[in-house]
C-alpha cells in the first residue's frame, strides 16, 4: 500500500530518532500505532454501519469494488483472461472471414 522497503523504514526510523531524541520515541511510536488502531477501528465500524444501513438486498455488496482498478479488473479484465484461457493452444481467429468484404464507405473518402 505505502510501498515501504525495510531500507525505507531504516531512514525513517534513523530521522525519527533524530528528531524525538532516544526518550521519546518509543512514546511517539506508541501513540502512533494507537492512533492506526482507533482509525482502523473507524473505518470496519463505518464498514458494519454501510453494510447494516443498505439491509439484506446488498449482503454480497464490497466496499473494495468501489475502487476502480477493482472495478475494471473484475469486470473488465476478468473477461479478457477467460477469453484467453479458452483460446490456449488455439489459433486466434481473424475478425474478418476471408470470404467476407471489409466495409468500406464511399463518402468517407
Amino acid at each position: 500500500m505505502f510501498d515501504l522497503s525495510i531500507t525505507k523504514l531504516l531512514v525513517l526510523a534513523v530521522i525519527g530518532l533524530v528528531i524525538f531524541g532516544p526518550d521519546q520515541l518509543p512514546k511517539m511510536a506508541g501513540q502512533l500505532g494507537r492512533a492506526f488502531r482507533d482509525l482502523r477501528q473507524m473505518a470496519d465500524k463505518a464498514k458494519a454501519d454501510l453494510a447494516e444501513g443498505l439491509g439484506p438486498e446488498f449482503s454480497d455488496f464490497d466496499i473494495a469494488d468501489l475502487n476502480p482498478r477493482t472495478f475494471v479488473r473484475k469486470h473488465l479484465l476478468d473477461d479478457l483472461d477467460e477469453a484467453a484461457g479458452s483460446m490456449v493452444g488455439k489459433p486466434r481467429p481473424h475478425p474478418m472471414d476471408s470470404s467476407q468484404r471489409p466495409p468500406f464507405d464511399t463518402e468517407a473518402t
